[in-house]
């Protein structure tokens, strides 16, 4: 591609900023755990129930990527017991309303077809396995 025609793309590649923005995806909790808060705030018992699946430890190391990210923010209360909430901020909104969306309604579309390439593959790699040459040279 040239500079001309590649609207920005190269300098993106070449950019860590676009490393920052897929390293959001590339945790398989994050954005489940955004996409749970997207109702808004949460204590960390209600996230965990909402989600299903996610082990305490799971929640707490995408918690806190999260919140260091600054796509979560946390708030204390001092009361007894002490209360802590998760709610999204202005910049996690922004991540939720844009790339989760469209990668929401991307799969929605789309996701019969890459279950069903997945699958043609597997089978085809189930297939190449059972036909493949024996050494019978014992």
């Amino acid at each position: 591609m040239s500079r001309d025609t590649d609207d920005g793309c190269v300098d993106l590649v070449a950019d860590c900023r676009l490393r920052m923005g897929t390293d959001l995806f590339t945790h398989m909790w994050d954005p489940v755990v955004l996409a749970a808060r997207a109702a808004g705030p949460h204590r960390r018992r209600a996230l965990r129930a909402k989600i299903g699946g996610i082990s305490d430890k799971a929640l707490t190391e995408a918690l806190h990527r999260l919140v260091t990210n600054g796509l979560t923010e946390r708030t204390s209360y001092a009361e007894a017991p002490p209360r802590v909430d998760y709610a999204l901020t202005p910049l996690g909104r922004t991540f939720a309303d844009g790339p989760m969306r469209a990668l929401a309604e991307w799969i929605i579309r789309y996701g019969d077809e890459l279950f069903e390439a997945q699958e043609r593959m597997r089978d085809a790699g189930a297939g190449r396995a059972s036909h493949s040459p024996v050494n019978c040279t014992t």
